[in-house]
């Protein structure tokens, strides 16, 4: 049997259907034109190459009280070159501002079978083993590592070319923002759709959009180096120029859009809101060519 539906139903129906289409067409107006815009700088034919990445780590490690400034310059120095040659990129990495003993880095893979060979070439190569026992004296727990993919092809993670000594001498400028959101289970896609009209705002308050990351379900191919498996989570990465940015465009919205997306009913907790400041080669950073 058709249950029936009143005229006035019909209506509310149908100004719901247009308002999703609506706001779909305008998040994928907004990041094609995004991509055309960074594709078309001359900061980013460089980095050309390096796209396609389906499979993302984020890495939240805790280090020795007193040495995370240490940890970053050992992995600056020795790191990012390495990965990228294996075929993986370190996308940023970043000094955890309410954590002072937070280390967080995102590091992208093309597949899950990349992940597996790039990371036991790392791992079990020459470089690694020339400098695991000065890292791992620095770190007292590296096991806080979400696995995640891009929720679609156009939200994928942000790559942007590396740091340039000359030009940027000052290292990596800007704050970069996530947003974690640990979603019940079968609704990833249900609150994606309720979160969009908050992360237009954070968008149009001028932090940039550099990832809307979901949850991979795959195993761990790569047992050696723990992944979590208490999700699912969706995790929002943003980018703004300075504090000031932060503090007048996203934190008022972040304040009371956590509430309302709480009030869902499709979260397990409140989100948590990480505020990452650059280390000084992060790829991910603010750049002024970038767009907005």
């Amino acid at each position: 049997m058709i249950p029936f539906v009143s005229k006035t139903m019909n209506r509310k129906f149908a100004a719901s259907v247009l308002v999703g289409i609506l706001s779909f067409l305008a998040v994928t107006t907004l990041t094609s034109g995004q991509s055309d815009r960074f594709a078309n700088s001359e900061g980013m034919k460089s980095v050309k190459h390096l796209n396609d990445f389906q499979v993302i780590e984020f890495r939240r490690y805790t280090i020795r009280e007193g040495e995370r400034q240490h940890f970053a310059q050992y992995f600056e120095s020795y790191f990012p070159e390495a990965f990228e040659q294996l075929g993986a990129l370190a996308v940023g990495h970043f000094f955890e501002r309410k954590n002072p003993l937070g280390f967080t880095w995102i590091r992208a893979f093309h597949s899950m079978d990349d992940r597996a060979k790039i990371s036991a070439n790392f791992y079990y190569g020459p470089l690694w083993r020339e400098h695991a026992i000065t890292m791992n004296k620095l770190m007292v727990d590296s096991d806080n590592v979400l696995l995640l993919r891009p929720l679609r092809p156009e939200r994928g993670v942000t790559i942007l070319p590396a740091v340039d000594p000359v030009t940027e001498p000052n290292g990596a400028q800007g704050v970069v923002v996530a947003e974690i959101f640990a979603i019940k289970a079968n609704a990833i896609d249900e609150f994606s759709r309720a979160a969009e009209t908050t992360l237009a705002g954070y968008r149009n308050a001028g932090v940039r959009e550099a990832g809307m990351l979901v949850t991979l379900d795959a195993q761990n191919n790569f047992p050696q180096l723990p992944i979590r498996t208490d999700g699912p989570y969706l995790v929002w990465l943003g980018i703004a120029s300075d504090d000031k940015k932060l503090e007048t465009g996203f934190n008022p919205l972040a304040e009371r859009s956590s509430k309302a997306l709480f009030a869902t009913g499709l979260l397990r907790a409140a989100p948590e809101i990480v505020i990452l400041d650059p280390a000084k080669r992060s790829r991910l950073r603010w750049m002024a060519e970038a767009p907005k």
